[in-house]
């Protein structure tokens, strides 16, 4: 029998894997042993992912990704509907379309928060944007738009970290002038969104890191380097300034980052992070065109060309798809109507008919033409009504005085 490289590969890890087995044996119970297997165990579990294709970090998302374990890796829970309809309980409002439709669909302590929230505590929320280009994208938006509808629905106030710092970190190209242009940039995409200046701290990490300092130096300090290597993927070849970054990304989920804003009994406030556990929608209508992405600055022309030519889970010819139906699974369009279809009714009305047949790809791409047309132009009139003394207004180092109310 021929041995494959393959099986060869499996049995000379399971020599090993004894061997390790046998020497741990050997060595008398220790602190130096325990550290010794915990580091194996991390390096094993941090390996996994890669092990098996699938990639994520904060900068990062490839393979075929494993969502269920993923939930287990980041020790969240499935959001269910008992904590949707308590949701809609304690405020008093529907559920997000993003929510009910479990596009935000996993959760850790959001129980924890409603629990407070219900005692009458306050809570803040967090998000934040890599300013890479002068506009945002639809699927960059979608944070954006769940925070605001939590900022509403629990009338309480947001932080947003422009990461202008990172950016110029991570890039190639933008020197540090332009990434902080960028951040401008983009903070006018986010207050276009509605957020209340009365409730909105939006700040530059380039030019308020000093708020942050105390609390990324606290952070820093409690994680090891080969820790930050095995999260966030960092190599011997990398700027050793993306060490640090990610503890400046942690500072403001304490609520004592903020002296201006919380204080007394409110510094130990909880905080509240809606973010994507694998960065979200990529944002473009084909994986293989990086020029594919809807950009909120775009037009009717620009966003029916790039509709038109998305990826469709229909058939070849009319005839086909009558038969058999639509591969909703692949279909990039209905994935779209899915995030920016507010009417639930007609979504179950398409997914029914195109699914089944009776609904061409042409019927689809036409109707998610006019919903994101109706969205870009709606947000794009928003973005020019946002002047710079705006920007200013909304990035000042200032009390809210009326941030939960």
């Amino acid at each position: 029998m021929i041995e494959t490289m393959e099986e060869k590969a499996i049995q000379e890890i399971k020599q090993v894997m004894q061997l390790i087995d046998q020497k741990l044996s050997s060595i008398p119970p220790s602190q130096e042993k325990h550290d010794l297997i915990h580091e194996i165990k991390e390096w094993s579990y941090n390996r996994e992912s890669e092990w098996l294709d699938q990639v994520v970090t904060p900068w990062e998302v490839s393979g075929e990704i494993d969502y269920e374990k993923l939930i287990e890796k980041f020790g969240c829970k499935r959001v269910d509907q008992s904590l949707i309809d308590r949701v809609h309980r304690l405020t008093s409002r529907d559920p997000h379309v993003f929510l009910r439709r479990g596009f935000f669909f996993a959760h850790r302590d959001f129980n924890e928060i409603l629990d407070s929230y219900e005692r009458g505590e306050k809570f803040y929320l967090y998000t934040g944007r890599g300013p890479s280009s002068e506009a945002l994208h639809l699927g960059q938006m979608i944070p954006f738009m769940f925070t605001k509808y939590l900022q509403e629905a629990f009338k309480v106030p947001v932080v947003i970290q422009l990461t202008d710092d990172e950016k110029f970190i991570w890039s190639k190209t933008l020197e540090l002038e332009d990434t902080e242009k960028l951040a401008r940039e983009n903070a006018k995409d986010i207050i276009a969104c509605g957020f209340d200046v009365e409730k909105t701290f939006i700040f530059s990490n380039i030019e308020h890191a000093g708020i942050l300092y105390k609390n990324t130096l606290k952070t820093g300090k409690k994680v090891t380097l080969n820790k930050a290597k095995a999260i966030f993927g960092f190599a011997g070849e990398d700027p050793a300034g993306k060490v640090g970054f990610p503890f400046v990304q942690a500072a403001p989920s304490f609520a004592s980052s903020f002296q201006h804003l919380f204080t007394g009994k409110d510094n130990n406030l909880r905080c509240l992070i809606p973010c994507a556990i694998d960065q979200g929608v990529s944002g473009k209508m084909s994986a293989s065109n990086p020029n594919s992405a809807i950009y909120v600055t775009g037009n009717a022309k620009d966003i029916r060309k790039k509709v038109n030519s998305a990826f469709s889970g229909g058939k070849d010819n009319s005839t086909e798809q009558e038969n058999a139906g639509a591969d909703l699974e692949v279909d990039i369009p209905f994935k779209y109507l899915s995030f920016f279809l507010d009417d639930d009714t007609e979504l179950e009305h398409i997914k029914k008919e195109y699914g089944e047949g009776r609904m061409q790809s042409g019927a689809v791409k036409k109707r998610l033409t006019e919903v994101l047309t109706e969205k870009v132009e709606r947000h794009r009139k928003a973005r020019a009504a946002v002047t710079e003394e705006m920007v200013n207004a909304f990035m000042a180092v200032r009390p809210l005085p009326n941030m939960f109310k």
